[in-house]
């Protein structure tokens, strides 16, 4: 009963407390993360007292101990889906256009399963966004199906730009993937993929659909830079863009009960040996036969099959274990290992919301290809960055960018390439972001083959005529 009174007064009184100040987002989500708090203050102070009264019931009379504990469970699970489903309904009532980012994994499944709850999907207030790598287990975009037959939405899906396909169901879209990007991306140039295939669609998605609030399942047990995560936060886009966590403070078994109790559906591969689900090509059951995992073991000796576990699940749902499959034999550039895909990284939603050098009054817009070509037929030395507005790279060089005309003595321009990757390719030697030409007299760009571009030295390439690779 403290329960049901904690999580029925508390809210009630920050609804209204919101309403009197809608127009103030980033208090919406203090008070969200205190009401989160205040309805845990409610659980923590009545099971001490029932579950003492319990264990003195369960002594007189004889009662399992089992049933205590499937009690405690189940009311955990109670407060932690009503907990989950108080801030879903912010989302819902007190943004305009609420996003899902689906990843398809055990939390985003329970997060569908609590949109629907809701009706959130059918009516469409939520919007569910998938991102299509091209390099998904087989089975992850038929699952999506079966979960959009389920539930009664359809999924916004984003993938590599310039791909006719949406979702890669079949290998003749693979292959087309393949002709634009090739084969080998991920093994020549892991971030470039990344980019590619997750950070720019994602930014892409989120853009499209105006997101104002977006919904993800990270949670405190994935440790690290998570590890202390609230329900709510804001992020640096469109003046402060909301990131809500309604599963922040749910453990990866919590995930997985609820699951079990409530019929969710999982991603098949957790009946394989699959904790999370990531890329085909870097992601491995856990244990796996050659221990890349960090766990040597037959594969499928522990996995979860119709709320059912096999072997010792604590390998799975010991604390910041749940990702451990992933990103096997992948490095970053500086030799460490690789533990995120850049989408959840400081600084990844930076610019989804806008262009580069969008204020700038030094740094001039090429906007078409016929442009460049103006350009390079002018007779005329210029400097021209290619460039994506989602590449960090591209980001972190922005304001240095900005001074090379002052400091070359030239003008200074930029041509967006993820948009027009033939084009650039064939005319600006682009194979990654950002490139950065020298273009002569003669209409002949120069790449800048250094990755030192601080305004001095970018500036030294282009007084030389090109000749400074510094």
């Amino acid at each position: 009963s403290a329960l049901r009174f904690a999580i029925a007064r508390v809210p009630n009184r920050r609804r209204r407390q919101i309403a009197n100040r809608s127009a103030d987002r980033r208090m919406l989500v203090v008070s969200l993360i205190s009401t989160a708090y205040n309805v845990g203050a409610g659980l923590r102070a009545a099971p001490h007292a029932s579950s003492s009264r319990a264990a003195s019931t369960a002594v007189s009379m004889g009662m399992d101990i089992s049933e205590l504990i499937d009690d405690a469970k189940k009311s955990r699970l109670e407060h932690l889906e009503a907990q989950a489903i108080q801030s879903l309904k912010v989302a819902v009532d007190q943004f305009e256009k609420p996003v899902f980012p689906n990843a398809m994994i055990v939390g985003d499944c329970v997060i569908t399963h609590l949109l629907h709850k809701i009706d959130a999907l059918k009516t469409g207030k939520v919007k569910i966004m998938v991102v299509d790598t091209f390099h998904l287990l087989d089975d992850t975009m038929p699952f999506l199906g079966k979960v959009e037959d389920k539930y009664g939405f359809e999924a916004e899906v984003f993938g590599p730009a310039g791909l006719e396909s949406k979702r890669n169901l079949s290998p003749e879209n693979f292959a087309e993937y393949d002709k634009k990007y090739g084969a080998n991306l991920w093994k020549e140039d892991i971030e470039q993929y990344d980019k590619v295939c997750k950070v720019e669609p994602f930014q892409r998605g989120l853009k499209t659909l105006g997101a104002d609030i977006m919904i993800n399942g990270r949670r405190r047990d994935h440790g690290a830079e998570r590890a202390y995560i609230d329900i709510a936060e804001t992020v640096p886009v469109n003046g402060g863009l909301a990131k809500l966590n309604p599963l922040a403070y749910w453990t990866l078994e919590d995930c997985f009960d609820y699951a079990a109790a409530n019929g969710v559906p999982l991603h098949p591969s957790v009946e394989r040996g699959y904790p999370s689900q990531g890329d085909a090509k870097d992601t491995v059951p856990v244990p796996d036969p050659d221990g890349l995992s960090g766990v040597q073991g037959e594969a499928g000796s522990v996995k979860w099959v119709d709320g059912v576990w096999t072997g010792d699940k604590a390998i799975w749902l010991d604390y910041g274990c749940e990702r451990r499959g992933r990103f096997v034999n992948l490095l970053n550039k500086d030799g460490s290992k690789k533990t995120e895909c850049g989408i959840h990284v400081a600084g990844a939603e930076k610019t989804f919301d806008r262009d580069l050098w969008d204020t700038s009054k030094a740094v001039q817009t090429l906007a078409a290809p016929s442009d460049v070509e103006s350009l390079t037929a002018s007779g005329k030395e210029a400097v021209v960055v290619v460039y994506a507005p989602w590449c960090q790279f591209c980001q972190a060089m922005e304001e240095e960018y900005d001074k090379l005309a002052d400091a070359s003595g030239l003008p200074v321009y930029k041509f967006r390439g993820d948009e027009e990757r033939e084009f650039v390719k064939a005319n600006l030697n682009t194979q990654s972001f950002p490139t950065i030409n020298y273009i002569d007299a003669s209409g002949k760009a120069i790449k800048y083959e250094s990755e030192d571009r601080s305004v001095g030295a970018m500036a030294e390439f282009a007084k030389s005529g090109g000749k400074v690779a510094a």
